[in-house]
């Protein structure tokens, strides 16, 4: 099993302790740029298909909520990546 198939069982699985860190790993993966925003708003867009996820970075810790990652999972369940 490669590392991206390992990032993508975890990301499925919505753990508790997903990191902002291991999130742009995942998003580049499928070809995501990061864009940072004004203060911790951070878009990661994706210039093939003009789309752009759009979300504040976890703080204090690096921790995303489990509303981040349901947004996420639906945003690229909607353009046919995941």
């Amino acid at each position: 099993m490669t590392t991206k198939d390992k990032l993508i069982l975890r990301f499925r699985s919505k753990p508790k302790d997903f990191t902002f860190d291991e999130l742009r790993r995942f998003l580049l993966l499928f070809g995501y740029m990061e864009e940072q925003g004004s203060g911790s708003r951070v878009v990661f867009n994706h210039a093939v298909y003009n789309h752009k996820i759009k979300l504040h970075r976890p703080h204090p810790g690096n921790i995303l909520k489990s509303y981040q990652l349901n947004l996420i999972e639906k945003e690229l369940q909607d353009k046919n990546l995941l």
